[in-house]
């Protein structure tokens, strides 16, 4: 299992777009500073989630959100998001 991710900033509010297999390490890597853009912007805190069954799949929905480059988008999203479990 596979997940993309959004995560929100709580210093600046600006998002962080990824994919995953662990999605609770992976937030943990990004608020201790194991990640290189995300590290200027601690803490972050996980707002949306989508799990998908491969890698590829995964690949293909996080680059469509990062090439969107639209926040009004990812804040229907983010509003709009009714979480299923991870």
């Amino acid at each position: 299992m596979y997940f993309v991710y959004i995560l929100e900033s709580t210093v600046d509010h600006t998002f962080y777009i990824g994919y995953t297999s662990n999605i609770k390490n992976r937030l943990f890597e990004h608020n201790f500073g194991r990640t290189g853009y995300t590290k200027l912007k601690r803490p972050w805190k996980l707002v949306y989630f989508e799990q998908y069954a491969t890698i590829s799949e995964a690949r293909i929905r996080e680059n469509y959100l990062k090439k969107l480059k639209s926040k009004t988008y990812l804040y229907k999203l983010i509003k709009n998001y009714q979480p299923t479990g991870s």
